[in-house]
């Protein structure tokens, strides 16, 4: 999980200042000592690094701070807003303009994902009610152009390419192709280079002379550190980039990039990859990010891919089930492939305020595969007993047991907790207004799962 070392060892740090009574300016040197060595064993850069501390230091050690009533609450939510500051501030969206089709061009070092996220790109546009092309423009890589193919039909997505013609022409081909089809974004992948190479900076000078893009999405590894400014800083000098694409967040990554890029470029964090599917693709929020590297979670976020991958009309009928106390074992086993759609649990749970650094990898991986074992326990059960659980006797148990490969007193603790959340369910039903926002909020924005 990115940040994980990070926000852990910040955690720690503020632990010890909160149960300090009064600051000194000597405990807030300190605090800021530990800070900076965390930030650079997180592989953010060291200048960066120094600034940051220099300008949290500057704000916390002043007399509103010492004479607070609270002030390791103060030197928290000072550094939380230097963090959100470090790396933008507020959401860059992608600049749309009333040219059609904008043109978006993407570019990066080969491996750092930049085909795959120029297909989750698409996908996300399409979400917004767009009409995206994508144009196959790395001619050198073997089996780039089909990857790009494989990724525009997973993603429902058109793609335009004249296998190993001059790039320049194929991205002039592609516009002239967009404006005649209608496709009001094109999105042009280009060759990937393993490091920094004149010729190909050139023709990707090139193109962007021929086809005059929007938007240049300079696309960044996060496993890479401190590697990442030096390529963000060359790419832009050549290309003058608008914005940056972070993959691998979701990855066991030190996250450093995150803190510098924006810092060295001055250019916008615009997207993050959180996942190897073509859905796994955010707008970067520097406030959601600088709480959940303090470990203060991002229900925001957290909502919003409920929204966007929970089933409109299953959350409605969850809220009628709920309302009418008739949820059963189907409805249980239909809220956890809800869930799922989500993503990985720790992800899930790394947005929850106090989830980040508190769950272990270990923890996380036992309860998906809790997740596995109560869902193959349900599969096991025949319909009647889905539908009234309570009539599962002891041979039932052991019929249900054996089916789902797993043990008697499973099968016990799965009823037990199902009782619970009946009884727990039960109490929330009614007419009052409360329960009523209680058992909405608990079919869409967790998905349904009523625990």
């Amino acid at each position: 999980m990115v940040f994980e070392g990070l926000s852990a060892k910040l955690e720690a740090t503020f632990r010890k200042l909160r149960s300090r009574g009064k600051l000194t300016e000597a405990d807030v040197k300190e605090t800021m000592r530990e800070v900076r060595i965390a930030l650079l064993e997180a592989d953010v850069n060291y200048k960066v690094a120094k600034q940051f501390v220099a300008d949290v230091s500057a704000r916390a050690i002043g007399e509103n701070v010492m004479s607070s009533l609270t002030p390791g609450q103060h030197v928290i939510k000072i550094v939380n807003e230097e963090l959100t500051k470090l790396m933008g501030e507020t959401n860059a969206r992608v600049n749309f303009t009333t040219r059609v089709p904008n043109v978006i061009m993407m570019c990066g070092l080969q491996g750092a994902g930049k085909t795959t996220h120029a297909g989750k790109l698409a996908l996300h546009f399409k979400k917004l009610g767009k009409r995206p092309l994508l144009a196959a423009c790395d001619i050198y890589r073997p089996a780039a152009i089909d990857q790009l193919k494989v990724v525009g039909e997973k993603a429902g997505v058109p793609v335009f390419e004249m296998g190993k013609e001059d790039p320049v022409t194929i991205a002039k081909k592609a516009l002239k192709h967009a404006e005649d089809y209608g496709n009001d974004v094109l999105i042009i992948d280009t060759a990937g280079r393993l490091h920094i190479d004149e010729e190909l900076m050139e023709e990707l000078e090139r193109i962007k002379e021929a086809v005059k893009p929007e938007e240049i999405l300079l696309v960044i590894d996060s496993m890479i550190g401190q590697d990442a400014v030096n390529t963000a800083q060359s790419f832009n000098e050549r290309l003058e980039i608008s914005g940056t694409i972070l993959t691998k967040l979701d990855s066991d990554t030190r996250g450093g990039a995150a803190l510098s890029v924006r810092a060295v470029t001055g250019k916008p964090i615009k997207f993050i990859g959180v996942g190897e599917k073509l859905e796994n693709l955010e707008p970067f929020h520097p406030d959601r990010m600088a709480s959940r590297i303090l470990g203060m979670g991002d229900v925001l976020s957290l909502i919003e891919k409920a929204e966007q991958e929970i089933d409109e009309k299953t959350a409605e009928n969850m809220t009628r089930k709920l309302q009418e106390n008739s949820f059963d074992m189907n409805d249980l086993l239909e809220q956890m492939k809800q869930l799922k759609k989500m993503g990985p649990l720790e992800q899930i749970l790394s947005m929850v305020p106090g989830g980040a650094g508190k769950i272990k990898d270990e923890d996380a991986q036992r309860g998906e595969e809790q997740m596995k074992k109560v869902e193959a326990m349900i599969n096991s059960m025949t319909k009647k007993e889905r539908m009234k659980p309570s009539i599962i006797n002891p041979s039932r148990k052991k019929r249900i047991a054996a089916g789902s490969g797993t043990k008697v007193e499973d099968v016990n603790r799965l009823l037990r907790q199902f009782e619970q959340m009946q009884k727990m369910i039960k109490s929330l039903t009614g007419n009052g207004k409360k329960a009523k926002r209680m058992q909405k909020m608990l079919s869409q924005n967790m998905g349904g799962m009523p625990f």
